[in-house]
This record gives structure tokens, sequence and C-alpha cells, in this order.
């Protein structure tokens, strides 16, 4: 049986359907030398999140015929890398789509409309004063939401706005049948920007997008805007962003994705009031979770000399 190395967490089903015709070893990426020891003989690899592709690993893997990324983007794979010595890559990019755009409303909802939990009973004028300190100054239908990139994601991300009662508009670099818009309007980025009082980012993580919301885009914002990412940490300026943030209290930033990750005390968001940081969790459902580790197919796919369903772009 073809040997493949799992570097990091894969849901049990997942791995026991591969451990049913692959020879499959569980050792994690930072465990040295016996990760070293494995990959040298293994044919597929299987990582989720931090496990990085590099040349380097290549040179270390001469037997590597398939990499498995269970998850959607390609960050830490050097896709062109792996290509020139003939390693495919798969991934599963549609999988967490549902959790990611659930998420991006569990921050807004957390963001707008204060809640609390009561623990005792209370008197009337009690009762009243809590309800009064706990009045959302506006409702997601009152709002305007934009969507930077009509992908996977910010379609399912407007469906949902739509639904809602928001107005959304959106911007993408591909021209999105209007079927697929779900009711989202297409807009110029600095119209967008200008006209939003959400901004919510889903573009990929390749090179040319690092630092892609930038300082001019910030300029842009309204005061009072909303800026949500749950894509990448890299599309991000986070310098630019924390000076906005500074200048424009009433402004808003709703981040769950970094770079790095984890991040240090040096983070320029960090400690800011209004900017709410969570640890990439919006991907972080169970059922996310076993979709994602279901790459395991197109692994076996690939060692078994089959076409796989979900090569990388």
């Amino acid at each position: 049986m073809p040997r493949v190395l799992q570097s990091e967490d894969l849901d049990p089903a997942a791995a026991a359907w591969l451990r049913e015709s692959c020879d499959l070893a569980e050792c994690h990426f930072s465990t040295q030398p016996r990760f070293d020891e494995l990959l040298a003989q293994a044919e597929g690899l299987v990582v989720r999140t931090y496990t990085r592709v590099d040349q380097g690993l290549l040179d270390r893997a001469p037997r590597l015929r398939v990499v498995g990324r269970a998850g959607v983007g390609l960050d830490h794979i050097d896709v062109k890398a792996c290509r020139r010595r003939g390693v495919e890559v798969v991934h599963t990019p549609a999988a967490n789509c549902d959790a990611v755009a659930e998420y991006v409303f569990a921050m807004l909802f957390g963001a707008l409309r204060p809640r609390i939990g009561l623990r005792s009973a209370l008197d009337l004028a009690e009762w009243n004063r809590v309800r009064k300190g706990h009045e959302a100054t506006s409702q997601l239908n009152e709002l305007t939401m934009g969507v930077l990139g009509l992908g996977r994601v910010g379609s399912r991300v407007a469906r949902i706005a739509r639904g809602i009662g928001m107005r959304v508009l959106y911007h993408d670099l591909l021209d999105i049948p209007e079927p697929s818009r779900h009711g989202a309007v297409p807009v110029p980025l600095d119209a967008l920007l200008r006209d939003s009082d959400v901004v919510t980012i889903h573009v990929d993580g390749r090179s040319e997008n690092r630092k892609w919301f930038s300082e001019r885009f910030c300029s842009l914002l309204r005061p009072t805007a909303i800026v949500v990412n749950s894509s990448r940490g890299l599309v991000l300026d986070e310098a630019a962003l924390a000076r906005w943030l500074l200048v424009h209290p009433a402004g808003m930033a709703l981040i769950d994705v970094h770079d790095p990750e984890p991040f240090g005390p040096e983070y320029p968001l960090l400690g800011l009031e209004n900017a709410v940081l969570s640890p990439h969790l919006a991907a972080g459902t169970a059922a996310a979770h076993a979709a994602m580790s279901w790459v395991v197919k197109d692994v076996w796919r690939v060692l078994s000399g089959l076409r796989p369903e979900h090569p990388a772009p």
C-alpha cells in the first residue's frame, strides 16, 4: 500500500477511510527527526493549516506524489514548486464555506446587537435599566454591506445579507452572472468602500494580494464603517487599519485571520477598543472540519492513478 503521512489533525472517520487503502502514519510536522524519517518514505502528505510545503520540504520527500490540504487556502503550499516536481496538490475548496459565512454574521451580531444573560431576578427599575443599556443603535436591515470577492464564501454572505434585508454591493475581478449574485449589485471598488456600512473581505491568499486592503482603502471608508476579515490575514494591512481605527473611534474591525498566526504582542490591532480579534475560528465547526478532512479521497485518487476532483488551481 502507498505510504501517506498525516502532519496535522484529521477527522477520525476520514483518517480511518484512508487507512483502509494506504499505510497511514500520523506525525506532527514539528516533531523532529521522526517527521523527516516518515517524510522521506511518503508518497502522499496530508496537511491542514500550518504545515509549510516549500522547496525545503520537497527536497526531503523524494517519493512524494501528492499533497492534500484539508482546507481551502493554499497559502503555505508552494504549488508551483510541487508541480515542477510532478507532485499534485489537492484541496477542499467548498468544504467550509457555510461555516465561514455563518461566522461573519456571528461577529456582526456580536458587535451590533448587545446581549446579556440574566442570572437572577430583577426589580422593575433594574429590568428597564438593563433593557435600555443594551439597546442597539442600528439593525442590519438598515445597513449596506459591501462584499469584496463574490466567490464561494462571498456569495453565501451576500445571500444571507439579502435575506436579512440588507442592501448588498460587491466588487469582483470576474464578471459574475446575475443569477449567482443573490441580489448583490456590482460596483467599482472605490464606490463600494465609500458606500458600505459593513465591508467584508473574501479574497484569496495569492502573493499579489499581500497588504491588498491598504491605507488608501481605509481612507475611503465611512467613519462608522465595520471592516470584517475572515479570508486571509495577509490581505490586510493591519498597521494601516489600526491607524484608521484610532482616528475613527466609531468605526470597528472584526478580524478572524491574521498574519502571522499566532500574532505577537506587537500586533498593530492588539489592544484597540474598536478591534475585535478572534483566533481563526470561522471554519471551526465539526461539520466543516469533517468536510475538509475528506481531501483524503483525492489523495487516494492521485495515488491510484486517477484524476482528482479538486486539484489546486
